[in-house]
């Protein structure tokens, strides 16, 4: 049982480490004012508004749940690293560079830095 609750203590460590590395925090850019076009600006900002604050949460929230996950996988290679049988640690070596691979796709992913490079190969700019 106490082997158990280890386990479960390391699993919310590396969660709560993670979490305060996730881009929860990060400021955002604020939105320009829409032209003047004569229109009311409730009737032409809040829908755009609304709809990128939605956007950005659904970020946040893909973002929260990535670091979870990433968490997850770290833990399982920390507690194969860190036993005493051998075969365990070799193993651990593979996870380890598939969870680095993971995590760094997924930094990429939610940095914007795969959209960037896709925009570059295919556009040039």
């Amino acid at each position: 049982m106490s082997a158990l609750s280890g386990s479960a203590g390391l699993l919310l460590a590396g969660v709560v480490l993670l979490a305060g590395f996730a881009p929860l925090g990060l400021p955002r850019a604020s939105p320009a004012a829409p032209p003047s076009t004569g229109l009311s600006a409730a009737s032409n900002g809040s829908a755009v508004g609304n709809f990128s604050a939605a956007l950005d949460r659904i970020v946040v929230l893909l973002g929260a749940a990535g670091g979870g996950l990433l968490a997850i996988v770290w833990a399982r290679v920390a507690l194969s690293w860190f036993s005493n049988d051998v075969t365990k640690k070799i193993q651990a070596k593979d996870r380890a560079r598939d969870a680095l691979v993971g995590t760094l796709l997924f930094s990429a992913a939610l940095s914007g830095l795969i959209w960037g490079l896709a925009r570059w190969v295919l556009t040039g700019s």
